[in-house]
């Protein structure tokens, strides 16, 4: 009996360890089943997302370098330095020497490489100015403006700028279309076939290439404007005015101005007579004594006694 019990108890403790095996065995398949999976599901979210995040990415890079590209393909370079503006400057200076300044003046402009387009000068005392007209280069303008008003003493500067980027680049354009125009006429007029096609082909050929040659010849202006400034340099002696002058007003302004407007009229009207008096004295002269002569002749008494008229005859009597 005891044989069979320790025969029993045996069996019973290996089914036990064998159940108790398959259940470890069972958890532990079952817990690495899981890890896979979560570590699978782990793995294809982030590839998931990673892929999108890679794609987004890319697509956002090209879409950020592609950008400018378009921008700069489609719009102009409008920068700065790539503006087309057109400086004026007009400026006064005060010197001691007009003429020594004028001559600085042009060695500074020539060495800008720039040219005087206009010179007028007037008076040679300490009272003289010399207005100049300068064309600079547009590199080179506040360069000569600063040159410049280191003659003497600065009294007036005045400087300004009109941009004409957006005027040039549509200028371009109607440049470029008109010469498209021009061309299409060319090649219509070159198979014209009737007399009435190759006048009327003619004459919109000529307007076609006339509005052309408008267009350039705006385009060269703007281009001189562009590429040379002009600035008006005026320099004044010691004793010159100023330009500047006070508005006044009031009784005594008024009564100078017409004292002013009066002896100017009076000098003129003096100044006419003037001229006109040797004209009198020539002309009115002889035609005095003539008038004299004609007058002392009508005045002069007859030399001839009147003839007196005959007594009357009386009448003859008839007889009784």
């Amino acid at each position: 009996m005891t044989t069979m019990g320790a025969g029993m108890d045996g069996r019973t403790g290996r089914r036990r360890g064998a159940l108790l095996a398959a259940t470890v065995l069972a958890a532990v398949l079952a817990l690495t089943g899981c890890g896979a999976g979560d570590s699978g599901a782990r793995d294809t979210a982030g590839s998931a997302a990673e892929a999108p995040a890679a794609n987004g990415g890319g697509a956002d890079k090209d879409s950020a370098a592609g950008a400018p590209e378009a921008g700069g393909a489609g719009a102009p370079d409008l920068r700065v330095d790539q503006r087309a503006i057109i400086y004026t400057g007009t400026m006064r200076v005060q010197v001691d020497d007009v003429d020594a300044a004028a001559r600085e003046v042009a060695a500074a402009v020539t060495r800008s490489g720039g040219f005087i387009g206009g010179d007028q000068r007037r008076s040679a005392e300490a009272d003289a100015v010399a207005e100049l007209q300068l064309r600079v280069p547009a590199a080179k303008f506040a360069g000569v403006v600063e040159e410049i008003a280191k003659l003497g003493k600065q009294e007036s500067r005045e400087i300004s700028t009109q941009d004409v980027t957006e005027e040039t680049i549509d200028l371009d354009a109607r440049i470029t279309s008109q010469r498209a125009r021009v061309d299409s006429a060319r090649r219509l007029l070159a198979r014209a076939t009737s007399i009435t096609d190759l006048v009327s082909l003619e004459n919109e050929l000529g307007r076609r290439e006339a509005d052309l040659a408008s267009l350039e010849a705006k385009k060269r202006r703007l281009a001189d404007l562009t590429a040379l400034s002009t600035i008006t340099v005026s320099l004044a002696g010691p004793a010159a005015k100023s330009t500047e002058e006070k508005t006044e007003t009031g009784f005594l302004v008024g009564l100078k101005g017409g004292w002013k407007a009066f002896v100017a009229s009076l000098t003129v009207l003096l100044t006419v007579l003037g001229a006109l008096l040797p004209w009198l004295v020539a002309l009115g002269v002889p035609v005095a004594v003539l008038l004299l002569v004609l007058r002392r002749r009508k005045k002069a008494p007859a030399l001839v006694a009147p003839v007196s008229a005959p007594p009357p005859v009386p009448a003859a009597r008839s007889a009784p």
